[in-house]
């Protein structure tokens, strides 16, 4: 009874220590730090990891992490009790302390510590930063040395390394000299092949997976769809829907896969099955994801009816809808001539849902109001908007071409070029503007201001011309 008593104050300590510790980081307070850290070198409470990557924390607040790791790291030099070094480095690169998680795995190692497997992965992830990429390569070299390449944990770290640093070569190299896998393994490989855009081998190493005894699970599966909407290769994508049906269980209710094939059916032109898979979801009512899913499927396929109605029904479930949701619906009322519909749901993204509408929301609803005439509108807002783009203030130019506003459009012209002063585009739509109204004396003064930039208009050809 004694030392349960001991271990539960300890952990009343450890909680009350932690809480103090949060408080310092939200108040940025760096006197409040160092009392607590002075506290915590008083106690044996030093070589808790977690209070330590706390106290890394609120440093961070206050101090550069280069002199945060310095400070710490030499005052564990001093310690009576060494710290666990795994699980601090371990959670140094998961609070994103790469360099601070470095630094304790190269003191750990001067101090003639054993490096594990543990230890290995730990560093790994926190060298997958870009600067500490001969980092990881060292520690794969001391892997092959210590014969811990053996042990699959490390291996797949490696691959997750070089995956990250778009070293897929030396990704699969590591794959394939492994004595042991699992599909882990291999669905690390297949992320960095799909983030890489590298989609044939990815397809390659999913096919190869029951040469290695391994089986798909929903992780690979789920990035064997991505492959096959990115390349709308429906084939791939029914064989692994019907795989679901086989091998997995409970796939009705798995709303990650639901999404990944609804996603994947409206990329392929296959509205009618992305929505009969969206309807056998039990749990489609509380998703939004799903929902976005089915309301992007309708939208790439120019169903902007079916995406207004989708987004409503959406709503009428009780739904609420996310940023995504609402650029699907903003765009499909955009394609739709929906203009007071479009005004009303970015309006009700901010009343209704407490949304700040983001540049993309506002650039949908610019055009759809210059597809609409409504120039006048649609710079009383772009004026008002920051973060819009030279497409859409190409877009705001050309209605006002088409309407004649030479006042707007010279405005919205002056915007796009001080986003890109060399874009040939804006010049050409703005001789278009003069040349619709007449104004001859400044079409010249484009053409001569185009010249003295040395920016020529791409000129069209044809059979005829050769």
């Amino acid at each position: 009874m004694r030392n349960g008593a001991v271990i539960e104050t300890k952990d009343v300590v450890v909680a009350g220590l932690s809480d103090l510790l949060d408080q310092a980081l939200q108040w940025r307070c760096l006197t409040s730090t160092s009392i607590l850290h002075s506290r915590l070198l008083r106690t044996s409470l030093f070589s808790h990891p977690h209070l330590l990557t706390k106290l890394f924390l609120s440093y961070s607040s206050t101090l550069p992490r280069t002199r945060i790791a310095n400070l710490l790291i030499s005052t564990i030099c001093y310690s009576l009790n060494p710290p666990p070094y795994n699980a601090l480095i371990s959670s140094l690169s998961r609070h994103h302390f790469p360099s601070s998680a470095l630094q304790t795995l190269s003191f750990t190692h001067r101090l003639g510590a054993r490096l594990d497997s543990y230890t290995l992965c730990s560093s790994l992830l926190a060298a997958s930063s870009p600067r500490a990429t001969c980092v990881g390569e060292q520690l794969h070299a001391f892997s092959v040395k210590s014969g811990c390449m053996s042990s699959v944990f490390v291996g797949g770290a490696l691959i997750g390394f070089y995956s990250k640093m778009s070293h897929l070569v030396c990704a699969r190299k590591v794959f394939d000299e492994m004595p042991l896998r699992n599909t882990i393994c291999v669905n690390t490989l297949l992320n960095g092949y799909i983030e890489s855009q590298n989609w044939p081998e990815g397809l390659l190493l999913a096919h190869e997976m029951f040469g290695f005894g391994l089986y798909p699970d929903e992780c690979t599966l789920s990035g064997i769809l991505r492959i096959s909407a990115e390349t709308t290769d429906i084939t791939i994508g029914i064989e692994a829907h019907a795989y679901f049906l086989r091998r997995i269980d409970n796939f009705v209710d798995d709303l990650c896969l639901q999404s990944s094939l609804v996603e994947m059916y409206g990329r392929c032109g296959l509205t009618s099955k992305a929505r009969q898979v969206f309807d056998q979801c039990n749990k489609k009512r509380s998703d939004v994801v799903l929902w976005t899913s089915m309301i992007n499927a309708y939208g790439r396929n120019g169903m902007f009816d079916a995406v207004i109605m989708c987004f409503n029904e959406m709503l009428d479930e009780g739904i609420e809808p996310d940023e995504i949701a609402f650029l699907a619906v903003l765009s499909a009322c955009r394609h739709a001539g929906e203009v007071a519909t479009g005004l009303n749901y970015l309006q009700s993204m901010r009343k209704n849902y407490g949304m700040v509408a983001k540049a993309e929301h506002y650039g949908c609803v610019i055009d759809m109001l210059c597809r609409a005439g409504e120039v006048e509108k649609a710079w009383e807002i772009a004026n008002t908007t920051s973060g819009i783009g030279v497409s859409v203030w190409g877009a705001l130019l050309s209605a006002c071409k088409d309407s004649g506003n030479v006042g707007i459009g010279e405005l919205a012209a002056k915007r796009a070029h001080e986003l890109d002063p060399d874009n040939v585009g804006i010049f050409v739509e703005l001789s278009n503007l003069y040349a619709r109204v007449g104004m001859w004396v400044e079409i010249e003064e484009v053409r001569e201001l185009m010249k003295q930039r040395g920016l020529k208009k791409d000129s069209g050809s044809s059979r005829l011309d050769r």
